[in-house]
């Protein structure tokens, strides 16, 4: 396992632990409750834009230091700071998220504790959540006199509950978040470690380019009409199979069947 340094300009508030095929990106600022600021913003995006641009990186592992897993926008560093400053901190935050969003690798959350605002853009930006008992969600922004977590949030759980958690600003459990599709699995804290690193162990199984255009196709499938997300499909199918790798899949997955059937 290689550390690698954070960037200059996150000020430690994002580490980067590279294991084999698996990075783990970990939110770094646990005295302010990973409250993310301009350096996290710039620090997250040079984290998954390093991620991307590793060929030997497969699967990204994101969690966060400390109880709190974030909460949310850090709104002291606003003091003082005149509008075109905020809009400006504002498009950092986009572009941060948009770049976990856009990273081709497995990307898998880790939450253990309470997500605010922010935080849950940076989750809902991740492919997955995996979370314990002990995590929470809320998004307040509206009630902070400003707007968030429109987009996202409402192409998760739908319009209209997505309008109830920003308009009331509510305190959302895991269990909720669960039943509404936000969160894939939830179990007891001691737990979720063991649990994150069973899922990344079973994605790593799969051939990496298959992996690269199952997400493609998910991600792209989504903004289109089922017609059009088959051509999408079959485009993908038609790459796989120009590669050797299909082949290494199905003779491993046979080999796999094998075993099983003699244990």
């Amino acid at each position: 396992m290689t550390d690698t340094p954070a960037p200059r300009d996150g000020a430690g508030r994002v580490a980067v632990q590279v294991d084999g095929a698996v990075a783990r990106v970990t939110l770094s600022r646990p005295e302010a409750r990973n409250a993310v600021d301009l350096p996290m913003c710039l620090a997250l995006r040079a984290a998954f834009e390093r991620v991307e641009a590793d060929p030997g990186i497969r699967i990204v592992r994101l969690d966060a230091a400390g109880p709190v897993f974030c909460a949310g926008a850090d709104l002291k560093e606003r003091k003082g700071r005149d509008e075109a400053w905020v809009r400006q901190r504002r498009l950092a935050a986009f572009a941060a998220y948009e770049t976990i969003e856009r990273c081709s690798k497995a990307v898998v959350c880790v939450v253990d504790g309470p997500v605010v605002g922010a935080g849950g853009e940076i989750a809902m930006a991740c492919d997955f959540i995996v979370a314990s008992t002990r995590a929470s969600f809320r998004f307040p922004e509206t009630h902070w006199g400003t707007v968030g977590a429109t987009q996202r949030l409402q192409r998760v759980v739908g319009k209209r509950l997505a309008k109830e958690l920003l308009f009331t600003g509510r305190l959302w459990t895991v269990a909720e978040a669960q039943a509404a599709g936000l969160v894939n699995h939830v179990v007891a804290a001691e737990e979720v470690d063991a649990l994150a690193n069973e899922l990344v162990a079973q994605i790593a199984k799969a051939p990496a380019l298959a992996l690269t255009l199952a997400k493609q196709c998910i991600d792209l499938g989504e903004k289109t009409d089922l017609n059009t997300g088959i051509r999408i499909e079959l485009a993908a199918i038609e790459r796989a199979l120009a590669d050797t790798e299909w082949r290494t899949g199905v003779e491993a997955f046979a080999a796999r069947n094998q075993q099983e059937k003699i244990s």
